[in-house]
């Protein structure tokens, strides 16, 4: 089998796109995936990607494009799972759930409408970076300086609400704003991450390297930093090797992660306790 040189392997524009969205990607899932762990709100991102994949449908059905469509609906839902938590004193864990199901419910009854699972669909599922457009490589770079600036105002504010939202609260943050555009960062970003890894695969993305980082760290802003790190190299390792190999990028990119997971838990295991 003949392997890509380096210089080869960068001079596709299908592959520096997929990089660059890639990388991006990467970085907003672990910083947003840090915060959702240690909130218990991880399973957040798994419920979300069945509301992208109902409507991806919807958009397939309706012949619109499917980020114009997706982002409203995925961002709504996600608002709406903070929304049944606070008002409806339901656990995370069921919002979630609650949202999830009423998402692949639409995505089967759209599918159903348009004559059952076609091949844009499928892609939907398994994800498909290596067809990510200039405009989406635009998106994930929009969304991820957003982020970033935002967790850079208001860190303070995001590492209270995190560890204690009640305490937060009276100490005076506005924690409405702070979890509404949490909200909002994280829908946008698991309809992007829906090429890269797929619908399937996303919520690995926001766990993975969080938990990671976990092993390693001993602040919240080094869990960041470790994260983003795991994140942005396996999204690109994952990248090289199924351009390589010929195997699916998410699925490489998630048993990345997986390796990664692994090593981080033996060092911490054999690391010397002080």
């Amino acid at each position: 089998m003949d392997i890509p040189l380096l210089g080869d392997f960068l001079s596709y524009g299908f592959i520096k796109r997929a990089i660059l969205a890639g990388s991006m990607i990467g970085l907003l899932c672990s910083m947003l995936g840090v915060v959702l762990v240690l909130r218990r709100l991880s399973l957040i991102g798994d419920g979300l990607a069945h509301v992208t994949f109902g409507s991806a449908a919807a958009a397939l059905f309706l012949r619109a494009d499917t980020l114009a469509v997706s982002i409203p609906i995925v961002t709504l839902c996600s608002i709406s799972i903070l929304k049944l938590i606070k008002h409806a004193g339901i656990y995370g864990d069921a919002a979630i759930g609650i949202v999830s199901s009423a998402g692949i419910a639409l995505g089967v009854l759209f599918a159903s409408f348009g004559g059952g699972l076609n091949v844009d669909l499928f892609s939907f599922l398994f994800g498909s970076i290596l067809a990510i457009s200039v405009e989406e490589v635009y998106l994930s770079f929009i969304i991820a300086f957003m982020a970033i600036m935002f967790f850079f105002v208001y860190y303070r504010e995001i590492l209270s609400v995190t560890f204690d939202a009640d305490f937060a609260k009276v100490s005076g943050v506005n924690t409405g704003l702070v979890n509404n555009i949490i909200a909002v960062i994280t829908a946008v970003t698991v309809v992007l991450a829906m090429k890269i890894v797929g619908i399937m695969l996303t919520s690995s993305l926001l766990i993975l390297p969080p938990v990671t980082a976990f092993q390693l760290a001993r602040s919240f802003k080094g869990a960041i930093i470790i994260a983003t790190l795991v994140s942005v190299v396996s999204v690109n390792a994952g990248i090289a090797l199924s351009f390589i190999m010929n195997i699916p990028t998410g699925a490489l990119t998630v048993f990345i992660n997986l390796v990664f997971f692994g090593c981080a838990i033996l060092y911490k295991k054999n690391m010397p306790r002080h």
